[in-house]
């Protein structure tokens, strides 16, 4: 995280503390931990709310390509910033919870969704939808990573049980503002 990414996030979180979860750009630990398991060989990753790109750097430096992006954003503000540095990928500037709507890819399921939305926020109605969405693109086995604030996974149990999802938690950091931890979400396995 540089300086230059500090006052631009905060800007929007002052003019929309709803729709920017946090206060400043996740910083290095949290970004290790959020893409700790996703390699080149991952495929096409689905990164929603990239704001100034903090994981989406950590993502090329774990190896996924740039053209392997796609970045998802609902802040006017940050589209030229990850269109400026990350020119390979995919900026998208759109709602997650319209991901359903559109057609972002052909043939190649998508390996990973990291997420920096802030779910604990929003209504269990669009984190349903934005979930639904996301594991329409992922191929089996792949993984919606999500980042939170809270003491728990942000996505209630009504809403795991509901899309037969189960999340557990990979990690937490105190090296944070503030302290996050990193969620998997996953399909539930049948016990046949």
């Amino acid at each position: 995280m540089s300086a230059a990414d500090i006052l631009p996030f905060f800007r929007a979180w002052v003019r929309n503390p709803m729709r920017v979860a946090a206060v400043a750009p996740s910083g290095p630990a949290i970004s290790s931990l959020m893409t700790q398991e996703i390699t080149a060989d991952t495929g096409p990753v689905i990164e929603l709310g990239p704001g100034t790109g903090v994981f989406t750097d950590a993502l090329l430096k774990r190896g996924v390509r740039q053209q392997d992006l796609t970045l998802v954003e609902y802040g006017s503000e940050f589209i030229p910033l990850l269109q400026r540095r990350f020119p390979g990928a995919r900026v998208l500037w759109m709602d997650a919870a319209w991901l359903w709507r559109e057609r972002l890819f052909e043939g190649t399921p998508v390996g990973a969704v990291v997420s920096g939305l802030g779910l604990l926020i929003m209504p269990p109605e669009k984190v349903t939808t934005i979930l639904d969405a996301a594991f329409r693109y992922l191929r089996a086995g792949g993984a919606f990573y999500q980042i939170t604030y809270g003491p728990r996974c942000p996505v209630s149990d009504a809403v795991l049980d509901r899309l037969d999802l189960q999340a557990s938690c990979i990690g937490q950091t105190f090296r944070n503002l503030p302290p996050a931890s990193v969620y998997r979400i996953s399909r539930r396995h049948s016990h046949a």
